[in-house]
C-alpha cells in the first residue's frame, strides 16, 4: 500500500508515525497525483498541534497526512476535471495531505508544471511562494517605497523579498543574526531580530517603513505595527485575524488559484524568484525535514523528495 508521514493526534512530534495509506480516489474536480516532491512548512507542525485555519470545520480524521503542497505526475482525474489529463506534470495545493506517495489536488488549484522547472522547485510553490507573491499584490506599493519583512529568511519571507525588490520596492528584512548574509544575498537591508526591533528598524530604514509585511506574529507584529503611521498597510500570514484586526491590519489575501501558480513559475523561470531550497530529505526521513523546519532555523525551503 502506498505510504506516507501523518500525525495520529494533536499534540507534539511524539504523534508522528509513517502509516501505510489507501490510494485515494480522486472526487469531482479533483486530480490524483503521484508525488515527485512536497514541500515543508510551518503550518505543518502547526497544524498537528491543533491550528484551525480559516474555513476549517469540525475535527480532523486521523490518521492525517502531513503536508500542503507538492509537485507531481497526474495518476487520475476526477469527474468535470478538463484542463489536466493522466500523465501531465504539475504542481499545486493538496486536498489532504502531501508527505505521500499519492496526493489529492483540487484541478482549481493545480498548474502545469513547465518543463524548465523542477519538480523539487515546484513543489515550494504553492504554499510558500504564492503567500509571499498574495500578499505582495495585496500590498501594491509604488517603487521606491520601504517594505518591513518580517521572518525574512524563511520560506514565505524570502520570496516576498525577491519579488518586493523586482518592483522596485525597498526592503529591511528582520531575521536572526545566522541569517544575515542571506537576507542581505536576496536583496534586503537585514535588521537582527530579538527584543527592542523597533529601534533597529528605525536606524536600518531612517526614511521610516511604508508597510509592513509580517510573517512571525506576536510581539514582533505589534513592534512592527507601531512602526506604521497607516496600519493598512499592515499584513500578516503569521498571527491570527483578530490579532492584526486589533492593531489596524489585516491578513493576507490568499487568491489560491491556478493563475497565480503559473504567475509564480513565470517568476522562477525569468530569474526574478529564486526558491532557495536548501536542504532535501527522502519521504523515509519527513520527521527530519519536519524537525528542521519547526525549530524555526532554515534558511529558504526544506524539500521531501518522494521520487525521482
Amino acid at each position: 500500500m502506498p505510504k506516507a508521514y501523518v500525525f495520529t493526534q494533536y499534540g507534539g512530534p511524539e504523534t508522528e508515525a509513517f502509516a501505510d495509506v489507501g490510494r485515494p480516489r480522486p472526487g469531482a474536480g479533483e486530480v490524483l497525483v503521484a508525488v515527485r516532491a512536497a514541500g515543508v512548512n510551518p503550518v505543518d507542525w502547526k497544524l498537528r498541534e491543533g491550528l484551525r485555519r480559516p474555513g476549517d470545520s469540525g475535527d480532523r480524521a486521523f490518521p492525517a497526512v502531513f503536508g500542503n503542497e507538492v509537485s507531481g505526475v497526474v495518476a487520475e482525474v476526477g469527474d468535470g476535471v478538463t484542463a489536466i489529463a493522466v500523465g501531465d506534470e504539475v504542481f499545486g495545493n493538496t486536498v489532504a495531505g502531501g508527505y505521500a506517495e499519492y496526493a489529492l489536488l483540487p484541478a482549481a488549484v493545480t498548474a502545469h508544471k513547465p518543463a524548465g522547472l523542477s519538480f523539487t522547485d515546484a513543489a515550494t510553490l504553492p504554499v510558500a511562494a504564492a503567500t509571499a507573491y498574495d500578499g505582495i499584490r495585496q500590498l501594491d506599493l509604488p517603487a521606491g517605497a520601504t517594505l518591513l519583512v518580517t521572518g525574512a529568511g524563511g520560506g514565505v519571507g524570502a520570496a516576498a523579498v525577491q519579488i518586493a525588490r523586482s518592483l522596485g520596492v525597498r526592503v529591511a528584512g528582520v531575521a536572526s543574526e545566522g541569517k544575515k548574509d542571506f537576507v542581505e544575498s536576496l536583496g534586503a537591508v537585514h535588521v537582527p531580530s530579538g527584543p527592542d526591533l523597533a529601534r533597529r528598524v528605525r536606524a536600518a530604514a531612517p526614511d521610516g517603513i511604508d508597510a509592513v509585511y509580517d510573517l512571525v506574529g506576536g510581539e514582533v507584529l505589534t513592534e512592527a505595527a507601531g512602526l506604521l503611521a497607516d496600519r493598512t498597510r499592515l499584513i500578516t500570514a503569521g498571527a491570527p485575524p483578530e490579532t492584526v484586526t486589533e492593531l489596524g491590519g489585516a491578513r493576507v489575501a490568499r487568491a489560491r488559484t491556478t493563475a497565480v501558480l503559473d504567475a509564480v513559475a513565470h517568476l522562477v523561470l525569468t530569474g526574478v524568484l529564486d526558491p532557495h531550497v536548501t536542504r532535501t530529505y527522502p519521504l523515509d526521513r519527513a520527521g527530519e525535514a519536519l524537525r528542521a523546519v519547526e525549530d524555526g532555523h532554515t534558511r529558504g525551503k526544506i524539500v521531501i523528495e518522494v521520487a525521482r
